[in-house]
């Protein structure tokens, strides 16, 4: 009595197949599977970095300061 026999899981089948539709079945693994994409895009999203708004002034290149224009502020 350990494990179902094949007339087991013919009668669990017939039932479930009575209980939801032959359509319903197909139509929850069709929004089973557009959950998981859902999903995968959004842990995709999320390792992906952002862009930083200072990243792309200058097209994203880095501008080097030189010391000899630095403008000095004189107080009044």
């Amino acid at each position: 009595m350990g494990s179902f026999s094949v007339w087991h899981w013919l009668i669990v089948l017939v039932i479930v197949l009575v209980l939801f539709g032959r359509g319903k079945i197909p139509e929850l693994m069709g929004d089973f599977a557009k959950g998981i994409k859902s999903f995968k895009k959004g842990m995709a999203d999320e390792d992906a970095p952002e862009a930083n708004p200072t990243d792309t002034v200058n097209g994203g290149r880095t501008v080097d300061h030189k010391p000899d224009e630095i403008k000095e502020t004189t107080r009044s």
